[in-house]
């Protein structure tokens, strides 16, 4: 069977949500351009200094790029510096020990059984409380086959809200 190539180039196929029906691929762009903006007059030496100090109080890499992009003006921190904040924190040695997706997560469960301590016939909260602790597994699945995380790391929810603080 003969499948005709400019039609397939048209059809889009996009992955559904793992949770959800949603299979929608709605999103901001990044700029054309990967260059720095002209009137920007900051060297990569400053950024990457306020990038540290950023980390160094306690900021996730995506609350630094926020930071950087509504108070300094920074669209794109990789056509400044040519590195991405992560790397950056990473050559710095203050990149997070669980990754920032894998984090949030874990915050969430924990909260969820936070409100499962005091609402204990909250049948949906249950239910949610297993698929965010399904998305936690299969996070941690990829992190340790990718090597971000140790081989014998495990979420436990007894020790989660450690993890979290």
């Amino acid at each position: 069977e003969v499948v005709d190539q400019s039609s397939l180039q048209h059809r889009q196929f996009t992955m559904g949500r793992m949770h959800s029906k949603g299979k929608g691929i709605s999103r901001s762009s990044k700029p054309y351009r990967r260059s720095a903006p002209s009137w920007l007059k900051v060297s990569s030496g400053e950024v990457v200094d306020q990038i540290t100090k950023m980390a160094k109080k306690g900021l996730t890499p995506s609350q630094i790029g926020v930071t950087l992009r509504d108070s300094h003006g920074i669209s794109q921190v990789k056509s400044v510096t040519g590195s991405k904040i992560l790397r950056i924190l990473k050559a710095q040695g203050l990149n997070p020990t669980v990754p920032e997706d894998l984090y949030c997560l874990i915050k969430k469960a924990v909260a969820v059984r936070k409100h499962l301590e005091r609402n204990r016939k909250d049948c949906d909260s249950k239910f949610r409380l297993i698929l965010i602790e399904s998305r936690v597994h299969r996070l941690g699945r990829y992190y340790k086959k990718a090597g971000k995380l140790a081989p014998n790391w495990k979420y436990e929810s007894a020790t989660a809200s450690a993890i979290v603080q």
